[in-house]
């Protein structure tokens, strides 16, 4: 639980999440487009993501996509929709 935890300390790893959430597959270069990331430090997050169980990679070619973890127990997933939902609204509430 303190590795998911950790991984959710992260506003580009929430962000990253917030991408894959939708439930598809995301080649790591649309993601550091969405959020303005190098390579380098968007490959360092997902790993952390990947090592929190809460992502799964599959190599393409030269890319890396990323989805979801469809193993996580719904607890897990209730949290993370929890967090990402509570940081959208925010978000809206503060623009």
């Amino acid at each position: 639980m303190q590795k998911i935890l950790n991984a959710l300390c992260d506003s580009t790893r929430r962000a990253a999440l917030a991408v894959l959430w939708d439930g598809g597959e995301h080649c790591v270069c649309e993601l550091m487009a969405r959020l303005d990331a190098s390579q380098s430090r968007m490959s360092r997050h997902m790993k952390v993501l990947r090592e929190a169980g809460l992502v799964m990679d599959r190599r393409d070619a030269q890319w890396v996509r990323y989805r979801r973890n469809p193993r996580l127990s719904p607890d897990i997933m209730a949290v993370i929709t929890a967090v990402l939902t509570a940081e959208h609204r925010l978000e809206q509430e503060m623009a």
